[in-house]
């Protein structure tokens, strides 16, 4: 769902749509093994990130991170696009200090508040390239000076990862999705470079820190003063 009186684009409908079809199997994909030894490590990584702070979640899905972030933050305000997997979270995460919100990541709510953390889990690799920028911009809106971001997102990987197709005109790769119901869709899904997100938050964002692990990448940075 957007927000009132924000029109979704394209890519944004097709992404919705995609995770409401998908939302009762979305989490099959923490289930490969190849990757428990870094999920694992990834579990106790991220939560000291957010103790103690009032953290705002893009994209929170079925709430598979929000359960670790929630034990340790003073509050979470968890925001997603599709109400089909945010049903899910609310049934996994029962901690009451966590507000479930249906939101637009790109128009991200005005009347919140500001926030000390900001934390977005496999939402970066959806953003077109065009407006990686702009959803840097609106989130450092809502946040404090000083407040600690973390991306954390999927690395390519040849024979785990789904194949991507062509870049198209303006340089996004998709991968083509099969469900249990037999739809297939294209989903935008970029593999930003330890360097593009360093570009990316030049002016915007102080001490940057990239993580690797085999399967997935981590980047943090905090908000500068505005």
């Amino acid at each position: 769902m957007a927000a009132p009186g924000i029109l979704m684009t394209d890519e944004q409908q097709s992404l919705q749509s995609y995770y409401a079809a998908r939302a009762a199997e979305y989490d099959r994909i923490y289930l490969k093994p190849e990757r428990q030894a870094d999920l694992r490590a990834i579990e106790q990584w991220l939560p000291p990130k957010f103790a103690g702070a009032r953290v705002i979640e893009i994209a929170c899905g079925t709430g598979y991170w929000t359960q670790f972030i929630a034990p340790v933050a003073a509050q979470v305000l968890a925001i997603d696009a599709a109400p089909e997997t945010m049903a899910i979270a609310r049934h996994r995460v029962a901690h009451g200090n966590v507000d479930f919100r249906a939101g637009d990541a790109y128009a991200l709510p005005q009347d919140a508040g500001r926030f000390g953390a900001a934390f977005a889990g496999f939402w970066f690799s959806h953003i077109p390239k065009a407006r990686r920028r702009e959803f840097m911009l609106g989130l450092s809106a809502l946040l404090e000076p000083g407040a600690s971001v973390v991306f954390l997102d999927n690395r390519y990987v040849e024979g785990s990862s789904t194949p991507l197709n062509a870049p198209d005109a303006r340089g996004d790769t998709f991968q083509s999705r099969r469900l249990d119901d037999g739809s297939t869709h294209e989903v935008l899904k970029n593999f930003p470079t330890e360097l593009e997100l360093r570009e990316l938050v030049s002016g915007l964002g102080l001490h940057p820190a990239y993580t690797a692990w085999e399967y997935y990448w981590a980047f943090e940075y905090a908000v500068g003063a505005r």
